[in-house]
């Protein structure tokens, strides 16, 4: 762990001191250099034992496929960005990739403590240089309102975690991950229980986010940059689903009362937020909203709490976070042409942009889950899981994964066909060589996982 840890914490006094013409050549490459080193960490990954770095950091199969992802994503936000950091003065370029730089170095901490204690200061500290990249980066003027509704709904809620944590300490004596599932002391009341697994529920659900608990994603992903949007949808919020996984495996999971409303929400979510897929006439929003709508997948799968399920989560949220980065990334670069995303403004740019219409093709069908893509092999897992816990579940669930495909369809035939071209953009710039390597980046994890699922899909 230290040898992904430490080279990316000496980027930051690299991209302070590295000369101004070598600045994103240098800091792309070396991060893309811990990515490659962190492909080794999907080693244990098909074991089932935590291995340590020292007392305070280990990891195991859960993390280990999520930390490769945080690796992986952060060399594709620095390439991602390049465009709109041209006209930056050099000091503020710095800026901004050692605030990347920060936050990964934050979710690697969070992936993998093996101290709770640890766990939520890392969770805590992703909220800073996540809100500096929305409020100073954001391309809107509403810029300001999304940070406040992303810092306020994530500071709120975290409150419950710290006091289940605080209670968890005087009841164990100890926040240690190895130490709690050895010498676990389960609490004696029942109601004292409930009301524990609410209060860490609540911190997971608003992260995930829970559909009623969302209003803040919409927000955060339409204002923030293109670095702030790959890293919301790719790794921020499966923060939420790790917490509850790596907890329930520790400690007795949640009693099924409590689990019902959240339950109801999740699979309410997902008919509701596909729904409002359908009628967005912004294609970032559309994007965040479907993010909300896999993620209420995810929620009931950490709910149901079987081996099926839990494999279907982990594989679902690898696959979501490569996909929806992705996305977020071919309506930066429609962005970058046509200044806008409204999907009346940028329709018919398969005649001018002819390559990027077989990376929105091939994203399109990763993201409604067409065979063989691991989409499919974590949706099929949590579906099969959820028809097992309940029968009428499979309605829900197929109805979702109906207008799925419909929204994804909607989307990619509104930005690649239709009627006339509107006169602001019939001039546009040709799309890039970094565009299409950040594309085939996003895909490759995608198609050899395809090969070796195992990797991501060990059986709990």
């Amino acid at each position: 762990m230290l040898k992904i840890i430490l080279p990316t914490i000496m980027l930051i006094p690299t991209t302070m001191l590295c000369q101004k013409k070598y600045l994103l050549a240098t800091t792309t490459t070396l991060s893309f250099m811990i990515a490659l080193m962190g492909l080794q960490l999907m080693k244990p990954a098909l074991g089932s034992t935590m291995t340590f770095s020292n007392h305070y950091l280990g990891m195991d199969h859960i993390s280990a496929p999520l930390l490769t992802l945080s690796c992986w994503l952060t060399p594709l936000m620095i390439l991602a960005s390049q465009n709109h950091l041209m006209t930056e003065p050099t000091q503020r370029k710095r800026t901004f990739i050692s605030t990347i730089i920060l936050l990964q170095t934050s979710l690697i901490l969070a992936f993998s403590a093996t101290e709770l204690t640890t766990f939520y200061i890392a969770f805590e500290t992703t909220l800073i240089p996540t809100l500096i990249i929305i409020t100073r980066w954001g391309n809107q003027v509403q810029r300001l309102s999304a940070g406040i509704y992303f810092l306020f709904y994530t500071l709120i809620s975290s409150l419950p975690l710290l006091i289940a944590l605080l209670l968890m300490q005087s009841n164990s004596n100890t926040l240690s991950l190895p130490l709690l599932q050895l010498n676990y002391q389960p609490m004696q009341n029942s109601w004292a229980h409930t009301m524990w697994w609410f209060a860490l529920l609540t911190t997971f659900m608003v992260k995930l986010p829970l559909y009623g608990l969302h209003l803040w994603l919409p927000k955060a992903h339409v204002e923030a940059p293109i670095a702030g949007s790959m890293v919301l949808a790719g790794v921020l919020l499966k923060l939420g689903g790790y917490g509850i996984i790596r907890m329930s495996s520790i400690i007795t999971p949640p009693s099924k009362d409590l689990c019902y409303p959240f339950m109801i929400l999740a699979l309410w979510g997902i008919i509701m937020t596909s729904l409002t897929c359908l009628r967005q006439t912004d294609l970032k929003s559309l994007i965040a909203y479907s993010s909300v709508s896999h993620m209420g997948l995810v929620i009931t799968a950490t709910l149901i709490q079987t081996p099926w399920a839990l494999t279907g989560a982990t594989t679902l949220m690898i696959a979501h976070g490569l996909t929806s980065s992705m996305l977020f990334c071919l309506s930066n670069t429609n962005y970058e042409r046509t200044n806008s995303r409204i999907l009346l403004i940028t329709q018919n740019l398969q005649l001018l942009l002819p390559l990027m219409t077989l990376w929105w093709l091939l994203a399109s069908l990763t993201n409604m889950a067409l065979p063989p893509t691991i989409n499919l092999m974590g949706e099929l897992s949590i579906i099969t899981s959820l028809f097992n816990w309940s029968k009428t579940t499979i309605l829900i669930t197929g109805l979702g994964t109906v207008i799925s495909a419909i929204y994804t369809l909607y989307m990619f035939s509104s930005t690649q066909w239709g009627g006339e071209f509107p006169s602001n953009i019939k001039t546009i710039p040709p799309t890039h060589t970094r565009e299409h390597l950040i594309m085939i980046l996003h895909l490759l994890p995608t198609t050899l996982l395809m090969t070796k699922p195992q990797l991501i899909s060990n059986m709990f």
